[in-house]
């Protein structure tokens, strides 16, 4: 039931991505042109999710998470040096093209040459983290 949960989530999210246009480098490198063309579409997105999240989180808060270890405890929420190159990098990878890891997989239904080298420099971004130790306590 959960993997079937999951799957329709992912379906969701991905339908939602194609409708809302972020599935398009163009839109989301638009959002971020301060001082040009900007485009407030993923701004109108992201304030759109925002209700649905805080439904959500008042419906379920204080519930074990149908995730189970995938959710972070409050005993990993903490903010280090893995935690802050990690985010920057994923941050200027963003900026840089346009596109994060929920839209790069949803464009596998349509791949092209940019969509594999997103997805491959992801995936090294990805194995390149198992070599950074983990914070020792």
């Amino acid at each position: 039931m959960k993997t079937a949960i999951a799957f329709a989530c992912g379906i969701l999210f991905a339908v939602g991505l194609g409708i809302s246009g972020m599935l398009q480098p163009a839109k989301v490198l638009g959002f971020l042109d301060f001082f040009g063309a900007w485009d407030p579409t993923l701004l109108g997105v992201m304030v759109g999710a925002i209700p649905i999240y805080m439904l959500a989180w008042w419906r379920w808060r204080g519930r074990p998470s149908i995730w189970g270890s995938l959710v972070p405890t409050k005993a990993s929420q903490v903010l280090d040096a893995r935690l802050v190159i990690g985010a920057s990098l994923f941050g200027i990878g963003w900026g840089f093209v346009g596109v994060c890891p929920g839209p790069a997989v949803t464009n596998l239904a349509a791949p092209s040459v940019f969509t594999m080298s997103v997805l491959a420099a992801m995936l090294a971004g990805i194995a390149l983290s198992f070599l950074v130790p983990a914070r020792v306590k």
